[in-house]
């Protein structure tokens, strides 16, 4: 299964389609990835209109991505396509020790909305009992702050410790309870 590099955004807004679209190579090898399943997550992504009433120029709403995680499962059905999608929101985005998000990360990868200068997606592929590995799609340079550690991987740009998450205000806290969201994506490939 030939694995692609995880891509950085092309626009100052398209953190949530690339973070999911990243979420899936990380899942899939470029020969699993149906290039129409590509297609939908642009489509349904991208919901947010800017001042001008540009589209797309705001951003994914989480109403897109509670969407797009209800259609990839749609997809998997129709295609006999193995994923399966969860979308998490409120207090079951958590890395505590029963975290949904903690246990796919053993095979899978979740697209987890956080707070950098404005709400933002990122794309976790690793963790562990301290820390999450993740891909920061807009990230081009890394910078230096406690709780934070810089990666050179193919799948990972930044580790960052639980605490963090936590913390009010910091770069990528998960905010109040009640804005926050997730999506998991695995695979449900047949045991061997």
């Amino acid at each position: 299964m030939t694995k692609i590099p995880l891509q950085y955004q092309r626009t100052e807004f398209d953190c949530g389609p690339t973070a999911v679209l990243n979420a899936l190579s990380h899942v899939f090898g470029r020969c699993e990835l149906p290039p129409d399943l590509l297609k939908y997550v642009m489509m349904y992504t991208l919901d947010c209109f800017g001042e001008r009433g540009e589209v797309g120029k705001n951003g994914t709403s989480p109403l897109a991505m509670s969407f797009l995680s209800g259609f990839l499962n749609q997809y998997s059905a129709m295609k006999s396509f193995p994923l399966k999608s969860v979308y998490l929101s409120g207090a079951e985005v958590n890395f505590g020790a029963k975290s949904p998000i903690l246990s796919a990360l053993k095979g899978g990868a979740a697209v987890l909305r956080v707070h950098t200068e404005c709400a933002h997606y990122v794309t976790l592929t690793r963790a562990n009992k301290r820390s999450v590995d993740l891909f920061d799609p807009y990230l081009l340079q890394p910078f230096v702050q406690k709780g934070v550690r810089p990666l050179n991987s193919p799948s990972a740009n930044l580790r960052i410790s639980f605490d963090l998450f936590e913390e009010e205000g910091a770069m990528y806290s998960l905010g109040p309870i009640g804005g926050r969201e997730a999506m998991i994506i695995t695979a449900q490939r047949a045991q061997k």
